[in-house]
């Protein structure tokens, strides 16, 4: 049998053999590297600070703490360091940190101050902290370099080495010496451009190419057993009594809200637990009744008019009394935008692989949350925290969902049980049934335009469950809650007078953090408005944002840069189709959308086309911010025109994709996207593309059809068997 056999010949039909998942066979060992790595056994490597090691063969490898789930932030921090040592990129390597309890922990995410990965913040957490760290690494091997030869100015050379003129040093052959001085107090940056700002090829394509790389659903460790869940039916559910075996079953194990199945391998393991649910009994938890769409609806309508509750205030200016402000409005504008729950829906379902015995546990896990995974092991073994080793994998999609520790604590939990490896995989009705779902959210918008066509006032509430609420990290009374107001603060639209409330909604659905989160049902709120604004004033859209946004250079910028990408002032659009636009200042950046559709033969929406502009500071790697709006346009419109979850009495709707609709392969739109140049900050981009999606839609089938869509998705209950 041939010993080059790759996933491309297995995709090209010309293999013949099968081929076993790639095995980790090092148990207390570092994780392999996440990147195509020529290694030999005389590969030896000298660390240099936390985040850099240096190797025998000149090869630099970066560490990180950020997690590699398909946004391409294991390039765009390596392009950081490479441009601070002047590397050539086949020297460039990056591999996921360990997870660390330190109290100090230098793979923390800076603005998070925790080793976790969301929000869009890795690029704008980590930019001058990696590239001092290779500044560093700089200074130290060029003092290294004038102590093993003392005399001349030393400088970089490209590919690795330190030059006085007349000597050259390869990086390999100073970074024992460099690791035995002292870091310097400050550095200055580099001015070149060799990296940052260039298209470089991802560090992780290659070994996703030819198979090697490893997700957590590839990993393998010796003499691992495998395990799959079957949870209550009804969330909240709790085992009350379960059989101590099943036919075929290595163990059986109670995790609590679910009993975990041990079989020889996944499959067994996935089956026997689909066949258990009827032999469980299980409790159910009073809030069962409330678990439901309509009441949670129902609840949400009242709590939007209602003048007893009283509101959460998170934004005021101007005057505190609207009521005359909005009595002397020439035209108001009183609407109520409504959202469902979401699921996360990643391609590759929850899955751990962990090793518990009585002296040290070892994971490994796709995970986007590594603060919270050492404190969860410690809970189920415990271990101290200096025996608990967490590897990060790489990870099929994140969208949020991963962040959570409910598949962590599982396999831990299954692992201790059964005294041996456990490797859980959820099957696909167990990941969508048990979700973290994206809060729903119903809005109501009050806003008045006076004599000059100007937005004189603006009450805006949003009625949603509240993720820190249900999660107890609420402080005080007024807490800064990312999924209650994030996108409706703090907007740069010129609103004289503006009242920001939130009510929580009490339903007790799971709640977890999705991509975008609270951007994502606020700027279809705000943006829907804004729309229905401008045709009240009889205005252009793209002009009445623009007389919004006067002054505002950046915004201005995105808006201006989409209006030349689209056409909107010079082209018109072919008969059948219309544009819509959307705004968005968010995660640090800037970006505005144009979506361009047409009705299909079933009179449902085709779009056509989608153009947006994004101006998030200076740009890293061009390809992947262009990749990553690419992503966000089609998570959008998944979500937009189909994505629902809905409750009867605790129990989801959906169970797959069959009955939770994406967008296919023929009907994606063209997209064309469009770089501001910026010398600003990073901002972020992995969760920039979605927001602006749904608005612009609906703005689009307004203009198209004299229609406004103000409750989302446009065609609930879809399935992909549907046209």
């Amino acid at each position: 049998m041939s010993d080059t056999i790759t996933r491309r010949t297995i995709i090209a039909g010309t293999a013949t053999a099968l081929i076993v998942p790639f095995a980790v066979t090092v148990l207390g060992g570092a994780q392999p590297s996440s990147t195509a790595i020529t290694t030999t056994a005389a590969t030896v490597s000298t660390a240099l600070g936390a985040y850099i090691k240096i190797d025998n063969l000149n090869n630099v490898t970066l560490f990180i703490g950020s997690s590699e789930m398909g946004q391409g932030i294991m390039t765009g921090m390596a392009q950081l360091v490479a441009e601070e040592l002047s590397l050539t990129w086949s020297q460039v390597r990056v591999e996921h940190a360990l997870a660390s309890a330190a109290t100090s922990n230098p793979y923390a995410n800076p603005l998070f101050h925790m080793q976790i990965t969301g929000g869009s913040t890795s690029m704008r957490g980590w930019y001058l902290p990696l590239r001092q760290a290779g500044a560093i690494a700089r200074q130290m091997l060029l003092s290294a370099a004038n102590q093993l030869t003392p005399g001349g100015t030393w400088v970089l050379a490209s590919g690795g080495r330190a030059s006085n003129g007349t000597k050259t040093y390869l990086f390999s052959e100073l970074v024992a010496t460099a690791a035995t001085l002292t870091p310097p107090s400050s550095v200055s940056l580099a001015t070149t451009n060799l990296f940052i700002g260039q298209k470089m090829a991802r560090t992780d394509i290659p070994a996703k190419v030819n198979g090697s790389a490893v997700f957590g659903i590839d990993v393998k460790v010796p003499g691992m057993v495998f395990g799959a869940v079957v949870h209550c039916p009804t969330l909240g559910g709790t085992v009350s009594k379960m059989p101590s075996s099943a036919s075929g079953a290595l163990a059986l194990v109670n995790l609590g809200n679910a009993v975990g199945v041990v079989a020889t391998n996944t499959w067994s393991a996935m089956n026997i637990a689909s066949q258990l649910s009827g032999s469980i009994t299980w409790s159910m938890p009073s809030s069962t009744a409330s678990r439901d769409s309509a009441s949670i609806l129902a609840t949400a309508k009242s709590l939007l008019v209602s003048t007893t509750v009283t509101p959460r205030v998170y934004e005021t200016a101007g005057s505190l009394d609207l009521g005359p402000v909005f009595a002397s409005a020439k035209t108001k504008l009183d609407a109520t935008y409504t959202l469902p729950y979401l699921a996360h829906g990643c391609m590759e379902v929850l899955n751990c692989t962990a090793v518990v015995t009585s002296t040290n546990c070892e994971v490994w896990a796709p995970t986007q949350g590594q603060q919270f995974c050492i404190p969860t092991i410690q809970t189920i073994t415990g271990l101290p925290a200096s025996a608990i080793t967490v590897h990060t994998t790489f990870l099929g999609g994140g969208l949020g969902r991963k962040i959570e520790q409910d598949y962590i604590a599982q396999a831990v939990t299954m692992a201790k049980a059964v005294g041996k490896p456990v490797k859980l995989t959820w099957s696909r009705p167990q990941d969508f049934k048990n979700d973290k779902y994206r809060p729903c959210a119903s809005i109501r918008v009050q806003a008045g335009l006076d004599v000059n066509n100007q937005i004189s006032g603006l009450i805006y509430r949003n009625v949603s469950p509240s993720i820190n609420i249900q999660r107890n990290t609420v402080a005080g009374n007024n807490p800064e809650d990312t999924g209650a107001v994030a996108g409706a603060v703090g907007l740069p639209y010129a609103i004289a007078n503006r009242r920001i409330e939130y009510v929580p909604n009490p339903a007790d659905i799971p709640l977890g953090y999705w991509r975008s989160v609270g951007e994502s049902y606020n700027t279809f709120a705000v943006e829907s408005a804004v729309d229905e604004l401008a045709l009240l004033a009889g205005k252009d859209p793209l002009a009445f944002r623009k007389t919004l946004l006067a002054g505002n250079s950046r915004a201005l910028g995105v808006i201006s840069a989409v209006e030349t990408l689209s056409g909107w002032s010079t082209t018109t659009t072919p008969s059948g189709n219309a544009r819509g636009l959307a705004f968005l200042s968010g995660f640090g950046s800037y970006i505005a959308m144009v979506v361009q559709i047409s009705l299909n033969s079933s009179n449902q929406i085709r779009v056509n086309k989608v153009f947006c502009a994004i101006d998030c500071g200076i740009a890293i790697n061009p390809d992947s911010i262009e990749a990553q709006i690419q992503s966000g346009i089609v998570h959008g419109l998944s979500s937009a025109l189909w994505g629902q979850v809905t409750f009867a009495s605790g129990v989801p709707n959906v169970n797959n994709f069959s009955n939770y609709r994406v967008l296919r392969l023929s009907e994606m739109p063209i997209i064309s996207v469009k770089i501001v140049t910026s010398t600003a900050a990073p901002g972020g981009v992995g969760e920039t593309g979605v927001p602006c999606v749904a608005p612009a839609l609906a703005n689009a089938y307004a203009k198209l059809t004299a229609s406004r869509i103000r409750t989302l998705p446009f065609y609930p209950g879809a399935t992909m068997s549907d046209d």
